[in-house]
């Protein structure tokens, strides 16, 4: 019966809603930042599937492709130096690199060749970090800006800062919640979703602690 009420809470949200709330704490809604006559945009990997057409990006990353090309394209109008770092590899093993796959997408929303550069090593966000950190080289006072997910936001910017950046953060989506009387499958993912993050923060904390990061 225990188990029974557990997965009801979760399918109808009861449990869902607070853990998702939690996960994107803070990071709900952010500005469209500012550029720096130097400016970096670095897209962080969320994830491929496979479709009719191939392997194609996660909604979740479209949205953030979808940001980036925003940005991107703002901030030329500037005049700004603009760069797009894609970072993530293959950690669903299907055969080809997150930033290589969301590459031909990021092109098509007008970043030029030359201002994109991808990071198709990573298998995590503690790796996006370290890996992007390389190409980067020591921070500077030039502009890092972090676009990602509302429930991905706080992870990345404690990854970025553990290596002595100050990064700007820009949501490209947030995940929406609904409380309802009959189980939805989406509440089952948005729970393990918000699990996965929440855990991976706390683990990440952990490690610094120890200083393992």
């Amino acid at each position: 019966m225990v188990v029974v009420a557990l997965a009801w809470a979760i399918g109808a949200g009861w449990l869902a809603t607070p853990l998702l709330d939690l996960a994107q704490h803070g990071y709900r809604h952010t500005d469209v930042p500012s550029f720096a006559s130097r400016t970096t945009m670095v897209l962080m990997g969320g994830g491929t599937r496979r479709s009719g057409s191939g392997l194609v990006p996660q909604f979740n990353a479209m949205r953030r492709i979808d940001a980036i090309g925003m940005l991107y394209r703002e901030c030329r109008e500037t005049g700004a130096s603009c760069k797009v770092i894609l970072s993530g590899g293959d950690p669903q093993r299907h055969g080809q690199a997150e930033a290589d796959n969301y590459a031909p997408y990021v092109l098509a929303q007008g970043v030029a060749p030359g201002d994109l550069v991808r990071e198709n090593q990573s298998l995590n966000t503690y790796q996006n970090a370290r890996n992007v950190a390389e190409i980067l080289g020591p921070s500077d006072d030039n502009r890092l800006i972090i676009v990602t997910s509302a429930y991905h936001m706080r992870r990345s910017m404690r990854a970025f800062e553990a290596f002595g950046y100050a990064p700007v953060p820009y949501v490209s989506d947030v995940r929406p919640t609904r409380i309802t009387f009959f189980p939805r499958f989406r509440n089952f993912a948005n729970s393990e979703l918000a699990m996965h993050e929440l855990v991976g923060l706390a683990r990440f904390m952990v490690y610094r602690w120890l200083r393992i990061y």
